[in-house]
Order: C-alpha cells, then structure tokens, then sequence
C-alpha cells in the first residue's frame, strides 16, 4: 500500500498545485491590485447591532446571549446621530482615501436591506439601509468602499454550528443545514456586489471558526466553503473586486491580497500573525484602543504617534494600513477617535507624497526605521531617534543617489555612498519627534 501511496503522491500534489494556479485574474483586477496598493490608508468600521450593548463586537458571544434574547436589540438600535457625509469625511481627512465597511459580522445580523433575511438593519426602528448611504456618500466623495463579511454565524440555524468553535450558547437546536448556508452567502454577495456600485474588496473572516484549534496552519476544515464557487462569483459580478480572506495562512487560487490582523507582516506578537509573506498586495489591521466594536469601558487609546508610526512601519513593509473605528449606537464616532484621525490627517497633509503611491521593502527594515519609495525617488523615515549621533547607515542601497534634503523643506542633508550602503549623517538636524523623512534622489 505505501508503494502505491508513493506513485499517486506526484499526481495528487500536481492536482492541488494545478487546482491552486487556475486562477487568472482579469485585467481590471490586476490594476485594482496596483490601486490598492497606491492607497496605502483605508478606515475600518466595526459597527452594527453589538454596539447597543456596548461591549464590543463578541459581545453575544463572549456573554453567551442567546438567540432569542439576542433578537431584542433589534426593537431598540436606533442609531439618530448616524451621518454617513460625516463618516466618510473624517477619513478623507485623515488621508484614508478607502473604507471597509462590516456588511454582516458573526452575529449575523445585516447592515444592508438584504432579502435573504428579516435579520437586518432595515427591519429596525432605524430603517434606512446603512451600507448603502455609505456607499453612495463613498462613491460621491471619491473614497473607494469595501465591503467586509463574515463566513461565520452565531444566528443562523443552517450554520454548521455543531462543529463551530464559537456560538455554543446561542440556543440552537434545529440541525443545521450546509448547502442552505451556502447558498444563502451567495445570495447575500450577489445583492453586495449588484446593488451598491463599484466594490473595490470583499474582506472574508471567520474561516477559523471550523479548525480544530487554533494554531492549525493548513486550510483544512469541517466544511467545505465552497471558496471556488463564491471566489469565481465575485470575479463575475465585478472583475476588479479583490478578495481577502482572514484565515491567517497564505492566500489560496482566487484570492487577490493578503491580511495581516493586529501585526505587521513578518511579525507575530498577537498570535494572528507568523504566516509567510505571498507577493499579492498586502494589508495590515489595527484597532485605534483595544476593541473593534464600540466598548464603553475601552479607554486604552493609541496616540497619533503611534499611529503615524504604524502607518509608516507598514509603507515601509509595503503593505497598507487599515485602521479601525468602532461608533457608538446612536451612530456618532467616538470623539477620542475623531480628534486622533485629525492630528494624523494633518500629518498626512504634509507627508503623504513619502506614503501614498509608494513601495516599500526598499530596504532591509531598521531599528531607526524603514524606507518608502515612489518611481526613483526613496523616502529614508527616521521613526527611532533614540542612539542616533551623527548618522546612520542604510544597507543595500545602492542606487546612485545625487542628493538628499529634509522633506518639505530645502535643507540639504550630507551623505556618502560604498557598496554596502549608505551613511546619511544628521549632525546639525533637529530631529522630528514623530518621523524625520529624507528624501533622496
């Protein structure tokens, strides 16, 4: 038996592998790739029904709320202050030039006037369809929408709960129903991707929900996701739609880039992070305190500081930044979060040319900071400047440079190149707090 284990193993790996390469993405695809990769800076919304009990976004979950009990909030989520110009102006404003908006999270419940289900937002008190004022406001605004769901589901019965990590205690008992919950995703992606315009992402999440634990590091699963079927109708409905999915591997044939939750890519200090690094374009996410979804008692607000530094820190990996809000029941953002996207919009004003439309991995990343790069033009972002005397050195760059000045300004900055790299030498520069780039030629 081992010997003819032994024959079949090339044809079964030349089947994956073929299964795996079957994918060509369009035209209209490939340069959505290169857009979303210009962009750099998107605004995550974490918001939907969980925000009334103001205890993030696992909320059901997390409280073991059941089903029956959970379907309350829908009488009383009536989000008054909710103002989608507003939403989508303080990203703008903070130089985010896209937002990925949560459409369904795993609660279930729809942001969108979807016909699938009476489990929505225009079934509430509220009755306007969130996701497409925002939408609308987006696409008037020139900010491209993208459109965040979840594979998972703590309400459905035909979820294949049973074998679910999470949702134990909603209080199901009908037998779930595989082949009804696909064909209910599919529904639902049709009416996202018919109804609301241009989608520039569909950002998956969830997948881990059918691992046996999670460290598993292979795409095995419980159920088969069907991510061919829903992968190629997507690409039908809307060719330059990328897809993400957030199951903390490799992407997989029909995925377009890859996620990174909580960590930059390479890194791994969450537990999310440790997978390789592919060659799509890539995404990393951040919460602007702790939680994604509006927690009352979460005051454990990052600094503009340290979310400029994220920002740069992921340029210089090339990767985008996706940093998240998540607003309160009445549908205001919370003031802490609006007043930080502020100062960093301010931040953006001056220095975007070093972040949007770059590259990175230009060189090795250091402990003084990272590099960015647009068409010839490399941007040296000096983030650390504890140690620094007189230089430092930038390895691997060996381009001819002809002259280097401090961004915004005129003032020339000294530098000398050998074939290992580069010696910028700062005696005399008042080094910025935040990020001191040069800008090279």
């Amino acid at each position: 038996m081992k010997k003819y284990l032994l024959l079949l193993l090339p044809l079964i790996l030349g089947l994956f592998l073929n299964a795996q390469q079957s994918y060509v993405p369009s035209k209209e695809n490939l340069a959505a790739r290169q857009q979303f990769q210009d962009m750099k800076f998107g605004m995550f919304i974490h918001w939907g029904l969980s925000s009334v009990l103001a205890n993030g976004e696992w909320v059901m979950n997390n409280r073991g709320i059941r089903q029956e009990d959970y379907k309350l909030l829908q009488k009383v989520f009536d989000p008054t202050d909710f103002n989608a110009k507003e939403w989508v102006s303080i990203a703008k404003n903070a130089g985010m030039q896209y937002i990925t908006l949560i459409t369904r999270h795993h609660d279930g419940f729809s942001n969108f006037d979807t016909k699938e289900s009476d489990w929505k937002i225009t079934n509430t008190k509220y009755g306007k369809d969130i996701v497409k004022e925002i939408a609308d406001e987006c696409h008037r605004q020139g900010i491209k929408i993208c459109f965040y769901y979840s594979l998972l589901d703590w309400y459905r019965s035909d979820y294949q709960w049973e074998t679910g990590k999470t949702g134990k205690k909603s209080g199901r008992t009908e037998k779930s129903n595989w082949e009804s919950y696909i064909k209910f995703m599919k529904a639902q992606l049709t009416e996202l991707l018919t109804n609301y315009g241009e989608v520039s992402t569909i950002w998956f999440d969830g997948h881990w929900d059918q691992l046996d634990n999670d460290v598993d590091k292979t795409l095995q699963s419980k159920v088969n996701w069907h991510y061919d079927e829903i992968y190629s109708l997507i690409h039908k409905l809307q060719p330059q739609c990328l897809i993400g999915n957030n199951h903390h591997l490799l992407p997989i044939a029909g995925e377009d880039f890859q996620m990174f939750e909580k960590d930059l890519p390479g890194s791994n200090t969450t537990g999310f992070g440790g997978a390789d690094i592919s060659q799509l374009p890539l995404e990393t996410c951040e919460t602007m305190n702790d939680a994604w979804g509006y927690n009352m008692t979460d005051r454990n607000f990052k600094s503009s500081k340290t979310i400029i530094h994220y920002l740069v820190n992921a340029a210089g990996r090339n990767a985008n930044f996706l940093l998240n809000v998540g607003p309160k029941p009445n549908g205001g953002i919370q003031k802490e979060f609006v007043d930080t996207l502020a100062i960093v919009g301010k931040w953006m004003d001056k220095n975007a040319v070093s972040i949007r439309g770059t590259r990175g991995n230009v060189a090795a990343v250091q402990d003084w900071g990272v590099l960015t790069q647009r068409n010839k033009t490399i941007y040296v972002h000096i983030l650390d400047k504890k140690d620094q005397n007189n230089y430092i050195f930038v390895p691997q760059l060996v381009e001819k440079i002809n002259s280097a000045t401090l961004l915004n300004t005129n003032s020339t900055v000294k530098f000398k190149q050998v074939p290992e790299g580069m010696f910028i030498y700062l005696e005399g520069i008042q080094l910025n707090d935040i990020d001191t780039i040069i800008q090279l030629n």
